[in-house]
């Protein structure tokens, strides 16, 4: 009788509400930053760029200092975080359409990618599509980057609507600083163009508004800002520009000290070189452009009565771009950047607030990914602690709950590409505090501590041989379990002059 007396009382009250759950489901705003770097927030050790909306949003949740992206470029990145998946798994592991749209490699490229897809597929099932399922209200904004046609575009992958969402992983149609790119018209099939002058981050800011407005206690929802910012065309508002470059005067840096330009890696392209000092005028723009529209998505979410039951997640897809294409930004102390399997191109600010779920205020070294995203949105959807098949990710309420068990685990990254800011195609690993990575053109790896080496300078296989060998094992064991793709030697690759230098492994 008893037993029948518990089982009608659960019935009654709900399974989740013994436990300390909400009735109420809670909201999800995931706001994701293109090319944003490690060092690029104030909270996070910048002393340029400004700030403060964003550190304020640390300050209220949990902010994390071994946060990853799961690849070191755009495309990839974003197909973890609507599946919970490494990029291996969806078959998109570079920047679409990458380098495979022409089918060439350059002649100092030792190696050649295999293709890869063109698109999430979608058989693949999204956490937008879970959110669907749990009859929450779905929303995109900006960048998709997840597939070449449009059957494929956000609204095929469980969202109600899409502003801004297409093929392109950055904004078209520059002309100069003040029209087409991130300035209107943005020549952009999901999104109509503005009044001349609008700028895009606004623009798509105040469609979340519009969006957080129209949001009744009837219905849970999910809203996603994908921000174009700050990736390239360096585009930003004037007066904010003008603000920036009396700062960079006042620091007094003088343009020779801005660049280093003296690894072998450099020499194949001429605008391969990497920034030592956070001081570009636009970007800091940008950036600043970027945290003030975060604040106006936290404000209204305040306003609306609706941020005590709502989870906001803010990360970046890849490092900052510090190598190439302008290096408009540095990650010193983090080697490399955007591109690379160097701490620079994978590591990324992680912020989380949910208030009633996480304490406000903690600062956490528990490494977290963004294949860790999806698990956490789809328990906060289903209000349940389950383990989806196939997803690699981990639920980050669980994972900071037991930090100590949560440092052991093993995270893994594929890249069989040649980057355009010079990186190699390569494989990692890191577990707790160890990283290795393998470059599939000499086969050669490398082993780093990377509590007492976050640069990344000194390479201890030699003097560690046991942890490079078990780790080396632990990653070709995953390579294997996931049928990684590895690159083919490329036809075209020209020895002597040029590939002397590209044949270098000291980079």
């Amino acid at each position: 009788m008893r037993r029948i007396g518990l089982i009608l009382f659960l019935g009654v009250l709900g399974w989740h509400s013994l436990f300390g759950q909400s009735k109420t489901k809670p909201n999800v705003v995931i706001i994701y930053a293109d090319d944003l770097g490690w060092k690029d927030l104030s909270c996070y050790g910048s002393t340029f760029y400004e700030t403060p909306n964003l550190d304020r949003l640390a300050k209220e949740g949990i902010q994390f200092r071994n946060g990853y992206a799961s690849a070191p470029v755009c495309s990839p990145s974003r197909a973890s975080l609507m599946t919970g998946k490494y990029p291996v798994k969806t078959d998109v592991t570079d920047w679409l359409r990458g380098r495979q749209a022409d089918g060439k490699a350059r002649p100092y490229e030792k190696m050649i990618a295999k293709p890869i897809a063109d698109q999430l597929a979608l058989s693949e099932k999204t956490f937008a599509e879970l959110a669907l399922e749990n009859g929450y209200r779905t929303f995109s904004a900006g960048k998709w980057h997840l597939g070449e046609q449009e059957q494929f575009w956000p609204e095929a992958q469980g969202f109600q609507v899409n502003k801004g969402g297409t093929s392109k992983g950055a904004p078209v149609g520059f002309k100069n600083d003040s029209t087409g790119g991130f300035f209107t018209p943005y020549l952009n099939p999901r999104l109509a163009d503005g009044p001349p002058g609008e700028y895009l981050t606004d623009r798509l800011t105040d469609e979340c508004l519009n969006f957080l407005q129209q949001q009744k206690d009837d219905a849970p929802f999910v809203l996603v800002y994908s921000l174009y910012a700050v990736h390239n065309p360096m585009q930003a508002p004037r007066a904010l520009v003008e603000k920036y470059q009396q700062k960079q005067r006042q620091m007094g840096i003088q343009p020779d000290q801005l660049f280093r330009k003296n690894e072998p890696w450099m020499a194949f392209e001429p605008g391969w070189k990497q920034r030592t000092v956070q001081s570009n005028p636009v970007y800091a723009a940008m950036l600043e452009n970027m945290d003030h529209n975060v604040g106006r998505i936290l404000d209204q979410l305040a306003a609306s009565g609706l941020a005590e039951n709502t989870l906001v997640l803010f990360s970046s897809d890849n490092g900052g771009l510090s190598t190439a294409e302008g290096s408009p930004t540095t990650n010193d102390p983090l080697r490399a950047g955007k591109g690379w399997l160097y701490e620079g191109g994978i590591r990324v600010p992680v912020i989380m607030r949910w208030p009633g779920k996480i304490t406000a205020g903690q600062i956490s070294d528990v490494p977290v990914n963004t294949i860790d995203f999806y698990p956490t949105f789809a328990n906060a959807i289903r209000q349940s602690t389950q383990k989806d098949q196939d997803v690699d990710g981990e639920d980050i309420l669980k994972l900071i709950a037991k930090p100590g068990q949560a440092k052991k685990r093993a995270l893994y990254w594929h890249y069989p590409h040649y980057s355009n800011q010079g990186g190699k195609p390569g494989s990692a690993i890191i577990q707790h505090p160890f990283k290795l990575i393998y470059n599939h053109e000499d086969q050669s790896i490398e082993l780093y501590d990377l509590i007492d080496d976050i640069s990344e300078t000194n390479n201890l296989v030699q003097v560690k041989p046991a942890i490079a060998k078990k780790m080396q094992h632990k990653l070709q064991g995953w390579l294997t379990r996931v049928k990684a793709k590895f690159p083919d030697k490329n036809p075209g690759y020209v020895d002597g002059d040029v590939g002397s230098r590209s044949g270098r492994d000291d980079w």
